[in-house]
């Protein structure tokens, strides 16, 4: 092929390849189908998904339900100089930002969730949620 041949007589090339490999694979070979019925396949595979769409679903949630997240009580903060860092000893006492008293902040991988207070269960600590953070609440907070 030359660089001045024209997209029609191109186009004429490609059919008469087409041709020519139909020809040569045989009367037993069927010709590739067209994109349209390749298309149609597709969707009826979207749609046999549908039809079971409520065993994928469910499926699909339990993976969901097994990801690890990170969840954080946060009591409070404060901001210190490395200096009064390094001063710090057994027994030393760290001002945080937060009230005694004050609900502590549940964070879910740094996002916050919820609130909460802190509880004794079986010799343990636990967290008792007292407000839990509505997706809206969510959004204005990151937006900020």
């Amino acid at each position: 092929m030359t660089d001045n041949t024209s997209p029609a007589s191109e186009a004429d090339d490609w059919a008469a390849a087409l041709a020519e490999q139909t020809a040569a694979s045989g009367p037993e070979a069927s010709p590739e189908p067209a994109p349209a019925p390749a298309a149609s396949h597709v969707f009826q595979q979207i749609q046999e998904t549908a039809s079971v769409a409520a065993g994928v679903t469910a499926l699909d949630i339990a993976r969901v339900m097994e990801v690890p997240v990170q969840l954080t009580a946060e009591i409070g903060r404060t901001r210190i100089t490395i200096k009064n860092l390094l001063q710090l000893s057994q027994g030393s006492v760290v001002e945080l930002d937060a009230l005694a008293g004050q609900p502590l902040d549940v964070l879910i991988n740094g996002y916050l969730i919820a609130q909460g207070e802190v509880v004794v269960v079986n010799e343990k600590y636990g967290i008792r949620l007292t407000d839990i953070i509505t997706p809206s609440e969510r959004m204005q907070k990151l937006a900020r």
